[in-house]
């Protein structure tokens, strides 16, 4: 069982390059939330046709990998990872490396990553998905599928091999790919009347058995510290918390104030609680969303969550936890 502390640097960057990327361009690159955002902006799509982490399961129901961003349109399915690396990328044998400069006042350090090809990856998150419609009762032609991978930070420079490739798109091609996903009314009217094995695109009712797929596949849970720090992974319980996750969307956790009467009762060996509200899944109502249930637990209670990319567990202290998302 992993202790938490030992967690936190490995979790809040996916690897070495990024934490440069982020140094350098901090106020450049959008957050995946806020890239959605823009890709629904920029594309006309409906938010219920853009999904975002989805986790493929493969032909043995295990489900380890996800994908940044599924894009569904009349034309096909797009299955796009999203890089925030900065440096200069070039493929090298099975792997490719991010040259990253590193710079201060006297001295230039120039420092290679080596990386898992991102291409191989989404190409073959994108097989899964295509064999996983199929499983469900929905086949789709495999050359309806588009694997892409995204590179969001202008610093970031492909060699002039991966500029061939066109499911590539650098940073200074992001917004034409994205507005290239608009449909004239032209289009939408041809593609109404067409039948789909004539026009080679998804049918109408094609692309509804797609969504009802897509919407009940899984997610990361996510848990969130009261310090802003994002974990994403599987929520394995609690022993003093009971729940239905089909039920339970989200589990608020009250914060043990320093200078509260809780703390000072520690003093004399009394155990601070924490108060956890568990609100319900499903839409939001005019008064916000529904409280489904409570718990005071004590508040060095651990929460037990398997990081992703982790073989072991993690415990969480519930005193440092803001809340916990739940995926379906």
């Amino acid at each position: 069982m992993l202790q938490f502390g030992n967690l936190l640097a490995h979790f809040h960057l996916p690897h070495k390059a990024y934490k440069r990327a982020q140094k350098q361009s901090l106020k450049q690159l959008p957050t995946l939330p806020d890239f959605l955002q823009h890709v629904v902006k920029l594309t006309g799509l409906r938010k219920e046709d853009v999904y975002c982490n989805l986790r493929v399961p493969d032909q043995l129901q295990t489900a380890k990998d996800d994908i940044n961003m599924v894009v569904l349109t009349g034309h096909g399915i797009y299955c796009m990872d999203v890089k925030p690396w900065s440096g200069t990328v070039c493929a090298h044998n099975q792997n490719w490396h991010v040259e990253v400069k590193e710079e201060d006042q006297i001295f230039t350090n120039t420092r290679i990553e080596q990386v898992e090809d991102p291409l191989k990856a989404v190409m073959r998150k994108t097989a899964q998905l295509c064999s996983h419609l199929k499983r469900s009762g929905v086949p789709i032609r495999s050359s309806l599928f588009f694997p892409r991978v995204m590179f969001l930070s202008p610093d970031c420079k492909l060699d002039e091999e991966l500029m061939k490739r066109r499911e590539l798109v650098p940073y200074g091609q992001t917004d034409e790919f994205l507005r290239s996903f608009r449909e004239g009314y032209m289009g939408w009217i041809s593609d109404a009347l067409t039948p789909s094995w004539i026009s080679g695109h998804l049918s109408y009712r094609q692309m509804e058995s797609v969504r009802g797929i897509l919407r009940k596949m899984g997610t990361w849970d996510v848990v969130l510290l009261h310090g802003g720090e994002q974990l994403k992974g599987d929520y394995q319980g609690c022993q003093y918390i009971a729940l239905d996750r089909q039920d339970t969307e989200t589990l608020e956790f009250s914060r043990v104030n320093i200078l509260s009467a809780e703390s000072l009762w520690a003093l004399l060996g009394h155990v601070p609680q924490v108060k956890v509200k568990m609100y319900k899944r499903g839409p939001h109502g005019w008064l916000g969303t529904s409280l489904n249930a409570t718990a005071t637990i004590p508040s060095n209670t651990f929460v037990i969550f398997r990081v992703s990319g982790e073989e072991a567990d993690a415990k969480i202290p519930a005193n440092i936890i803001h809340s916990i998302t739940l995926s379906i």
